[in-house]
């Protein structure tokens, strides 16, 4: 897996290239790890990430190195996002997307399913 990390001030873009598993989570905890403690504001860029099993909802559900590092993802495929709709689904409280994907309303705000 080729990571790719960007920083600008306090903000942090990391790039994975591949599939995000469980031999795949070492390294990615790793670039989180070496983030420079500046560093408020993470964003993981999926674009290029086919597919993501559990360790991803590791990844980016468990707190990174400050707990005021607000996390943020881009360019979700669709087994990714899939994946993370279903564990949203599942247990809403655990994996709160509005946090993590700003741009979808919360649940209550949304229309209800026909």
């Amino acid at each position: 897996m080729n990571i790719t990390t960007t920083i600008d001030g306090t903000f942090a873009r990391i790039s994975p290239c591949g599939e995000i598993d469980f031999d795949t989570l070492h390294p990615l905890r790793a670039a989180v790890d070496a983030l420079p403690l500046r560093v408020t504001d993470l964003q993981w860029d999926l674009t290029h990430t086919p597919f993501m099993d559990v360790a991803g909802l590791r990844l980016l559900f468990t707190p990174t190195s400050g707990p005021e590092c607000r996390v943020t993802v881009t360019g979700l495929r669709a087994q990714p996002l899939a994946l993370l709709l279903m564990a949203a689904d599942v247990n809403p409280t655990v994996f709160d997307l509005c946090c993590l994907l700003p741009d979808i309303p919360p649940a209550d705000l949304r229309p209800a399913a026909p």
